[in-house]
């Protein structure tokens, strides 16, 4: 059986993914689907506004065929590792291609740019560092050394302002410096910009536009012509329980506690902490009502607000740049649902699947795993917080789901 891999967050599953399935599957000629979805912390430093099981169920409804999870260590970290983490596991579960949307939405572009800077590495460093010595941020420093090489070198490259293509460009990079044999196909994104708000009467949203929309009129009706009937009916399921979706925003009291009772100096053992903005982060946490203007308080030039997030998230979960460093790899695969086809190509792969492969937590002893279940248990105390009754799934409790 062919299988295409897919990187995802469900952040929730809409209509523009349910189109990237349709048409990752059909350019690979593939047999089967398969994801690795973030679990409950996202690459941009936020908690996913519901959880992972949730979203698996979406994502199966959709037409994946088996949702494995992206460990927090990898969801949670910059484009290049986070890239390095979803196609190890993608090419460890077997994937014979991985298909990713782009802005681009043609791959001799991608392989050309790769090409580029992999070839003229030492320009491009030092493009980065006199840039940095501007006071540019990171990513801004990135582009200005990637423009200053295609100037230099012209040929059709990609745009790497998109930021679907930074990450299909990782994804290349990541594929290469494993020695790979996955194939890396892209699909044009279609209708909605990445962070475009959502319009009236659009088919097609983006997940930033949806959950923005949600944010501003409390309304599910909002966004019912972008997502399938099968997300729709788990959104408004869970906004019956819980009465919100999770945001920042809604952990502030929590997370503004957490930063709180530590002292400036003992936040600086958290990941992707740099010295320095420790004083302001504790300052503007005794100063703020709400995360929003936590983050106005604290936002630079130097810090992206998505950088920021990031170490937010860590402090909040208490994950160590000791930590951080310990891992240099994933050392399993957390399986969280599977169709009848999805089963069918796990019984039939079994033995040639790269790491152990978990269906059940519980007798497992691994320390990448067991900073994925603390993560989702600070998540879920978010959520119920104020509600009567403990609903949300532990993860220690919680088989596979199977459609």
């Amino acid at each position: 059986m062919q299988a295409v891999g897919i990187v995802v967050e469900y952040n929730p599953f809409h209509n523009g993914h349910a189109y990237h399935l349709e048409q990752a599957k059909k350019a690979a000629q593939a047999d089967l689907v398969i994801a690795v979805m973030s679990g409950t912390f996202l690459q941009r430093g936020e908690p996913a506004m519901v959880d992972k099981w949730t979203r698996t169920k979406m994502a199966l409804s959709g037409g994946v065929d088996i949702v494995i999870e992206l460990p927090y260590v990898y969801s949670t970290a910059p484009a290049t590792d986070f890239a390095k983490g979803a196609i190890s596991l993608l090419s460890a579960v077997g994937c014979n291609s991985f298909a990713f949307g782009s802005e681009d939405g043609s791959i001799q572009p991608f392989l050309n740019t790769f090409e580029l800077i992999d070839s003229h590495r030492a320009e491009y460093d030092l493009f980065i560092k006199d840039s940095l010595k501007t006071g540019a941020s990171y990513p801004k420093s990135l582009h200005y050394a990637y423009e200053q090489l295609s100037q230099m070198y012209p040929a059709p490259y990609i745009d790497l302002a998109q930021p679907n293509n930074i990450l299909g460009f990782h994804y290349l990079e990541a594929a290469r410096a494993l020695n790979s044999n996955i194939k890396p196909l892209t699909i044009p994104r279609v209708a909605a910009g990445y962070h475009d708000a959502l319009k009236e009467d659009a088919s097609i949203a983006s997940a930033t536009g949806i959950r923005k929309a949600l944010a501003s009129t409390n309304s599910l009706q909002s966004v019912q012509n972008v997502v399938p009937t099968a997300t729709f009916d788990y959104l408004t399921d869970w906004h019956t329980k819980y009465n919100q979706f999770a945001s920042w925003e809604t952990f502030w009291p929590l997370l503004q506690f957490t930063i709180i009772r530590h002292t400036p100096s003992e936040l600086t053992r958290y990941a992707e902490v740099t010295e320095g903005i420790e004083n302001a982060i504790v300052k503007a946490a005794k100063n703020s009502s709400t995360f929003y203007s936590f983050m106005e308080k604290i936002k630079s030039k130097r810090y992206t607000w998505t950088r920021l997030q990031r170490m937010i998230t860590h402090i909040y979960t208490g994950f160590t740049k000791k930590q951080l460093q310990s891992f240099n790899a994933p050392s399993f695969i957390r399986l969280l649902g599977m169709s009848s086809t999805g089963q069918a190509y796990l019984g039939q792969q079994k033995k040639n699947i790269e790491l152990p492969l978990i269906s059940r937590v519980a007798a497992t002893n691994d320390a990448m795993l067991a900073i994925d279940i603390h993560s989702a248990e600070l998540y879920n105390l978010s959520i119920e917080q104020g509600t009567k009754d403990f609903t949300l799934p532990k993860d220690y409790q919680t088989p596979p789901i199977r459609c």
